[in-house]
């Protein structure tokens, strides 16, 4: 009988997908648009789904797709805040495909990056996405440097990255003519995409497959129904009421949480810890001027500081043909902060009081000093790219975009360097899990990451 209802809902669910969808191929990757209709009086306030997705950036989406191709009976819906799908953390990246040689051996982050990588550049080869596979230096140009490089070859070996290998100055020269650098390691098979595309594309895949997106969802409270004639049904079936600032609502069995940079707040929406919380990082892009773009052909890095979660400024092309330069890493005041002087009081408070942060900024005085005396004066980020490419002035660059990293930080001021995953306990914690911690490598990684929470889902829920 449980099957039997599950397939029932299914079949609606899928049917109000094709509804939203408008006309098929009306969302194709190429649209840059998703098609969002509430047909036959049908509102929020009255959907019910047996999962729900919190969020419509690229994590979420991927989630929402992996588990309606699982679970095809089930009827999935994903919620999210904006008007439009990714296009705050998913649309403010540096398009980087990464091949997870930074991140530590054995962790979720090298897992999951080198195996999605692999899986996005086969999913654009399917859906006929445009990638360029351009490669990425990592350059040492200073003699102490050599060592921490030598060490993050090995690192790299461990985790399985394909292709790499330490290259001397003359094939340095070979790859990047304008770069100088003692040693470097080669990793062919990093390249960039625009992941706002591939996000969309998997919105497209998930609605095809009979899943529901509602936009202009805000979600400001979780709870458990309230037992009432008229919705006993109801809040038997569908147990969790997820409302919005409009006063709408859906109903869900379960609930999977992709919020970004507000994912410590959602959890605790839902009963569940707020730890870790969320500190916004804004970084801050240079644009090369298009004229001197023949001075880039690929991703050009310096060796990383373990110490910090940032890789440095550094070269990044993009699928526009246009060259970004940086970022730094500055603390921003509000958590989709995107400009110098933005602030928010909330956020601000959140920041100072409830995180770990005074006792961050106390070990990395210095550090952060240097990071917001770049952000101020183009000089002194152009002496760090010279470096790299002495050719580059001042006057060879523009202020460009910026985006803003959702870092968590626990209450000793320590960077969790880790994706997290949790749940809750009592009667909603036990049905719900939250993606607390995704920044980068999340977007390369999007594909592996939807797979694991599929594999949760499955196990927790017991589906």
């Amino acid at each position: 009988m449980v099957a039997l209802l599950r397939y029932v809902r299914g079949l609606r669910g899928r049917a109000l997908g094709a509804l939203r969808l408008g006309f098929p191929g009306a969302c194709g990757p190429a649209s840059g648009r998703l098609w969002v209709l509430r047909q036959g009086g049908r509102s929020a306030s009255t959907s019910s789904f047996d999962i729900v997705i919190v969020g419509g950036g690229i994590v979420g989406l991927a989630s929402a797709r992996a588990l309606i191709l699982r679970h095809p009976e089930l009827s999935i819906g994903v919620v999210e805040k904006e008007k439009d799908l990714a296009i705050h953390q998913t649309g403010h990246n540096s398009g980087v495909i990464h091949s997870g040689i930074y991140y530590k051996p054995e962790s979720l982050k090298a897992k999951l990056c080198v195996q999605g990588a692999a899986l996005m550049y086969e999913y654009c080869d399917q859906k006929g996405i445009s990638y360029k596979q351009c490669g990425k230096l990592i350059v040492a140009v200073e003699q102490e440097e050599i060592p921490r490089l030598q060490a993050l070859y090995q690192r790299g070996l461990q985790n399985g990255v394909r292709g790499l290998r330490l290259i001397q100055q003359e094939d340095i020269k070979k790859k990047e003519p304008y770069c100088r650098g003692l040693m470097a390691i080669d990793c062919p098979y990093t390249g960039i995409v625009d992941y706002r595309q591939v996000a969309l594309s998997f919105a497209h895949d998930f609605q095809q497959a009979g899943g529901s997106v509602l936009t202009n969802f805000e979600v400001n409270d979780i709870e458990m129904a309230k037992e009432n004639p008229s919705g006993a049904e109801a809040g038997m079936n569908y147990p969790i009421v997820i409302k919005n600032t409009k006063g709408e609502e859906v109903r869900s069995q379960y609930v999977v949480t992709c919020a970004g940079l507000y994912s410590d707040r959602i959890s605790e929406l839902s009963g569940c810890s707020p730890d870790p919380r969320i500190v916004p990082f804004r970084g801050d892009y240079l644009l090369l001027k298009p004229e001197k773009s023949y001075l880039v052909k690929g991703n050009i890095y310096p060796v990383p500081d373990s110490r910090f979660p940032f890789l440095g400024v550094h070269f990044t092309p993009r699928m526009d043909g246009s060259i970004w330069l940086g970022p730094n890493a500055v603390l921003a005041f509000k958590r989709e902060g995107y400009r110098p002087f933005d602030f928010n009081t909330r956020d601000a408070l959140d920041i100072i009081i409830n995180s770990g942060l005074v006792k961050l900024v106390l070990q990395n005085f210095s550090y952060g000093v240097n990071e917001m005396y770049k952000a101020c004066f183009l000089g002194e980020t152009v002496r760090h790219l010279q470096k790299f490419i002495p050719e580059i002035t001042i006057s060879d660059i523009l202020r460009g975009p910026a985006g803003v990293r959702a870092q968590a930080l626990d209450r000793d001021g320590n960077l969790v360097e880790d994706f997290v995953f949790d749940g809750g306990v009592g009667d909603i914690g036990s049905r719900v899990l939250h993606v607390r911690n995704a920044p980068s490598p999340a977007a390369t990684s999007s594909l592996a990451i939807s797979e694991m929470i599929a594999d949760e889902v499955l196990q927790r829920f017991e589906l």
